[in-house]
Order: structure tokens, then sequence, then C-alpha cells
């Protein structure tokens, strides 16, 4: 145990460091671009996220699980036979992906008809070929547990983004518009990293050989995973479609519907998933590991893994908890100097706990074989976000954005939990440390509320947030502990 949880922090550290800078970046473009701007913006790197799912979501998984199936066989030749014909598969599908966009580029218009963001879209498209080919090698990383060298690459498109997009908003190059510049440097960023990626690939001893008639085993794996993640993916262009249209139904001007969904999708999300980022390094190790024990036939240690990765995420969510319901609105103060935001995140700080549950639970089904499962689940949840984005906007306006994603994650996350204990007949009873959990967030958010309130009249934000927080955060960990939510001996209760 000591093991994987020494390697998770390892990750941690790294994803935090980018997630950071990434955060920074966002709070940095929510101040060059405003809120109309950004929401035009984000219009279209939602439309790039679900082309870059497509391409490099079930692959790099694929890959990792057999490269580690590979590792422990000592067989070099089929990993580089899976390199190359996954290069194959991930390139061919990036190209006809890129030609479609251009090819039906009417439809994209007159889908989004208020947004002029189809131009940022094609300055992103280059993106999309290089991240085809950089997931492959970082699959393969990920599998031969070389985890330096797949956080490091990350980093370096985060820091080359960052570095590329200031640079060029701040001189004001070829006279693009700032939108235009924020796209074009993501592709650029996305290119430096494949070169690193590619460079370390080979420097660990990486081989590609001929490829082989594996395209169909490849395909059967990567496919269900990439529904999952490009469902999941499509997430925010169907929001971009709906919301502002159902906004605009309900009685705001296009320019208020757009500037709402700027701030919900560009400022608030992020903070939303700050406790996913933390799980998702805990993810990235599971599967692998997992993978490998479920092919050494050794249940016990796979039951002991999903316990304890279980009882982790939703600990790490319920933190985050009452720090975000006590402080909301000054959290959207400090980092965007924008109230809603703040008012929004506190509306919604309750969704960060089935969106940790749903990461952790799809990568153990992924590790499990049960792809599909997991995809049927989340596409089921999906139907209480649609009635949600349908139905509420006309009764609670932006915040029928908290209640459709909120919904879907919450039904999708317990189906897998249930797909989880059918498999391995572990025993999974949330209700009883979930009860105890969200008495415990009542007098945390009370202590950080009354701490800011107070604190509001002669201290700046930071120092306030800091203390109000931080103090949220000692009252959740005391109480978990006279609780004995933290006792090694409920892990198994989970």
């Amino acid at each position: 145990m000591k093991s994987i949880f020494k390697t998770v922090f390892f990750i941690t550290i790294f994803s935090v460091i980018t997630k950071v800078l990434g955060f920074l970046f966002k709070i940095y473009l929510s101040r060059e671009l405003g809120a109309e701007a950004l929401g035009v913006y984000q219009v279209a790197i939602s439309l790039f996220m679900v082309l870059t799912t497509i391409v490099s979501s079930g692959l790099p998984v694929v890959i990792s699980k057999l490269t580690a199936k590979y590792q422990i066989k000592k067989d070099v030749k089929a990993e580089g036979e899976l390199i190359s014909t996954s290069l194959i598969i991930s390139l061919i599908t990036s190209m006809v992906l890129v030609l479609l966009v251009l090819l039906f580029k009417n439809i994209f218009l007159k889908m989004y008809p208020e947004s002029n963001f189809f131009p940022i879209l094609l300055v992103l498209l280059p993106a999309v070929v290089f991240n085809a080919i950089y997931c492959v090698f970082r699959g393969a990383m990920w599998g031969r547990n070389n985890y330096f060298c797949f956080c490091l690459t990350e980093l370096v498109e985060q820091i080359s983004r960052i570095a590329i997009c200031v640079f060029m908003l701040s001189f004001g190059l070829f006279s693009l518009s700032n939108t235009i510049s924020a796209g074009l440097s993501l592709s650029i960023a996305s290119f430096i990293a494949l070169i690193v990626t590619i460079i370390a690939y080979f420097a660990i001893g990486g081989k590609i050989k001929r490829p082989t008639k594996v395209y169909k085993d490849v395909l059967h794996s990567a496919v269900p995973i990439t529904g999952v993640r490009v469902a999941l993916s499509l997430v925010q262009p169907i929001i971009a479609l709906i919301l502002p249209a159902r906004l605009i139904a309900a009685g705001y001007s296009s320019s208020q519907a757009m500037g709402l969904y700027g701030i919900a999708v560009g400022m608030t999300l992020p903070l939303l998933f700050i406790p996913v980022t933390l799980v998702g390094s805990l993810s990235m190790v599971l599967i692998p590991d997992i993978s490998a024990a479920v092919a050494t036939e050794n249940k016990s240690y796979v039951n002991n893994r999903i316990s304890s990765s279980v009882v982790f995420s939703v600990l790490i969510a319920f933190l985050m908890v009452p720090l975000y319901i006590g402080a909301g609105e000054n959290i959207g103060l400090f980092f965007y100097d924008n109230i809603e935001s703040g008012r929004l995140l506190a509306s919604a700080a309750w969704t960060m706990v089935p969106f940790s549950l749903l990461n952790i639970t799809s990568s153990i089904l992924n590790a499990l074989g049960l792809e599909i499962k997991s995809f049927i689940n989340y596409l089921l949840g999906s139907v209480f976000m649609f009635l949600c984005l349908i139905i509420l906007p006309k009764y609670v306006g932006i915040n029928a954005l908290v209640w459709a994603l909120g919904s879907c994650v919450t039904v999708a996350s317990l189906l897998n939990l249930l797909m989880i204990k059918k498999k391995t007949n572990i025993k999974i009873s949330i209700l009883v440390p979930f009860v105890k959990l969200i008495a415990i967030c009542i007098p945390s958010a009370a202590i950080t509320f009354f701490t800011t309130s107070i604190l509001n009249n002669f201290m700046p934000l930071f120092f306030n947030l800091a203390i109000s927080c931080s103090l949220g955060a000692a009252m959740f960990v005391i109480l978990c502990s006279i609780f004995k939510i933290f006792n090694p001996s409920h892990t198994r209760s989970f």
C-alpha cells in the first residue's frame, strides 16, 4: 500500500503544479478576455475537447494496460508492435476528424449562431493531430510506470502554453484577436509537448516495431473507454448549445446568457474540479496496477486497492465542500473579481463528491475490463442532465447547470459502485459514512462562513481566505477523527 501512495503523492505533486499553473492561466484569460469573450472561447474549447478526447482518451488507457502486461512478460516485441499499431489508428482518426470539421463547417455555425467561435476552433485543429500522436507515447510511459516522464511532458505543455499565450497577448503578435491568440498558443504548445514526449519515450528505452494485425483487439478495448470520455467531453458543447438558449427563452439577453455561461464554465467549474485533480493521480496509478493484479488473479489485492481508493476520493472531495460553501463569494472575488462566480461555486460545492466518485469508479471499471458498463452508466445519468438543462433554467437560471451536472454524475457514480460490488463481491456500504460526512460539513461550513464574514471588515482578502479556510478544514479533520472516519478498520466498509 505504501508504494502506491508514494507514487500517487509523486504524481499529485506534478499534477498540482500543472493544474495550479492552468488555473492561474484561466484567471489570466478571464481577466484578459472578459466574461462574454470567455464564453465564446469556451464554446470553441468545448468542441476541441470532444475532438481531442476521441483521439486521446481510450487508446492511452488500453496501451497502459497492455504495456503493463508486456512488461511483466518482458515482451519488448509485442510492446513495440502495440505502439506502432496505435499510432496508425490515432493518426487516421485525427486526420478524419479534422477533415470532417472543415467539410461540415456550416453545421457547426448553425449550432452556435450567436457565437463567433469557428476561427478559434480552426487554430485549435492542429493540436488534435499533435495530441493523437502524443497520447500514444504517454500511454506507453504510463504502462511502464515511468510517471516522471509522463508527468513531465504534461507540465512542459502547460508551461509552454502559458508562456506563448502571455507573450502573444502582451505584444499583440500577428494582429490576432485575444481569443484566437489563446487558441493558437495551445496548438503550438501541443507540438512542443509532442517533440519532448517522443524524445523521452526513446530515452527510456521505448521501441517501435512493425505494426501487426492487432487493430481489432486494440479498438475493441479502446472504443468503449473513448465512448465514456467522449460522452463526458460532450457535456460542455451540449451545455453551450442548450443552456444559453434556455436562458434566453427565460428572459435573458443573448449577451447576458453568454456571459453567465462564461462565468459558470470558465470560472466556476475549474474550481469544482480541484478534488478531481487529486483523485485523478490515484486513478492514473490504479489502471495499470489493478490490471496487473487481475492478470495474476490476486483478488485480495484488487479489493484492497478499490476500497482504499474510494475512501480517499470521497474524503478529498468532502474536505473541499464546506470551504466552498462558507467562503464561496470571497473565493470568486479573489480569483476572478466576480462575485457571481463565487455564489455559483457555493451552491455547486456538493457536486465535487459525485464528480470525484465518478472519476475513481470509472477508472476501477476500466481496470476490471468493464468499460462498456461504465459507458452505459454515464449515458443513464445523462438523461437526468438533459432534463435539468431543458426544464430548470426558467426557474433557477444559471443554477440549472449545477443540478444538471450534479444529477448526472450522482446517478452514474452510484451505478458504477453497484457494478464494482457485483464484479468483485466487495462490500461497499456508503450510506452511513456519507451521512456522517454530510453532518461534519455543516459545522465546518458554518465556522468558515462566520470567520470570513468577520474578517471581511478589517483584513485583506487573501489572509481572510487563508484563515477562514484553514479553520474550516481543521474543523473538518477534527470531526472526522472524532467520528472515526479515518479509522483504517472502516476502509472496507466503503
